[in-house]
């Protein structure tokens, strides 16, 4: 893989519930992408919505969904991203997937979990945050909440790209699109933040603002509001390291250790 790399923000309406409906729906929206990008960034759980209390009515359906992310992305030929509701040993997770080639690249359980939702009631959190290699590229994943917690996102000169995927209200999308351009500057490098539109089985609403900012907390680009709609941007690793160079500012950072 190049210097550029062609990132897809799938910003959708999703079906409160319907794992097999989503998968269909999805599967026809991403045709176009077909050897037309790099990677495809699906929204938090984004066969079901962001259910908790029938959790285990979803779970059973994780395998399928994730050998669907499998197909999609051989057939693609793209990585495939996303998060879904699994259950392991008895515990419910929130965690996202990176297919590739009808491969695991990696999986990440979501470490915040919404404590003004209940989530903490439902699920367990991971404690692991991972970065994983496309080509030259080096990308960290997380979801949603985690954007609130500088210190989990923080750049420790590992990552290219740091990526949420999340369901992410209306009424709280001036907080979403300050703290994705802050975690762009402050890390300096790109951000991603790929999130649903339309009402969910709960009554919240949803505005999309799925954007991609880069390392000045510039917007590279950006779905229409409240519309169902996938837009691909390329981006330019020999551009970012040369600002890193020009301007260094990760050799004044403070040293830390997450415990």
């Amino acid at each position: 893989m190049s210097d550029t790399l062609k990132v897809s923000l799938v910003q959708l309406e999703l079906v409160w519930g319907n794992v097999e409906g989503n998968l269909n729906k999805i599967s026809n929206l991403l045709l176009p992408l077909k050897n037309q990008t790099d990677l495809i960034v699906l929204p938090e759980m984004f066969s079901s919505g962001f259910m908790m209390e029938d959790k285990n009515l979803i779970s059973p359906k994780a395998k399928m969904t994730l050998d669907w992310m499998k197909n999609q992305a051989e057939e693609l030929n793209a990585v495939l991203l996303g998060s879904i509701i699994e259950e392991e040993n008895g515990d419910y997770f929130n965690r996202l997937y990176c297919v590739d080639g009808g491969k695991i690249i990696c999986s990440y359980d979501k470490r915040h979990l919404f404590r003004m939702g209940e989530e903490h009631h439902h699920f367990a959190n991971g404690n692991d945050r991972i970065v994983f290699n496309l080509g030259k590229w080096r990308i960290c994943p997380l979801v949603c909440y985690d954007l609130r917690f500088p210190v989990w996102s923080r750049n420790m000169n590992d990552y290219d790209i740091l990526l949420y995927v999340a369901n992410w209200p209306e009424a709280r999308r001036d907080i979403w699109n300050t703290l994705l351009k802050a975690r762009a500057i402050e890390n300096q490098s790109f951000v991603v933040g790929v999130n649903r539109i339309g009402i969910d089985g709960l009554g919240l609403s949803y505005a999309g603002d799925s954007t991609l900012f880069n390392a000045k907390g510039r917007l590279v680009g950006k779905c229409s509001d409240h519309t169902e709609e996938i837009v691909t941007l390329q981006l330019n690793l020999d551009e970012l390291n040369e600002f890193r160079r020009k301007f260094p500012v990760h050799l004044d950072a403070d040293s830390f250790q997450i415990g």
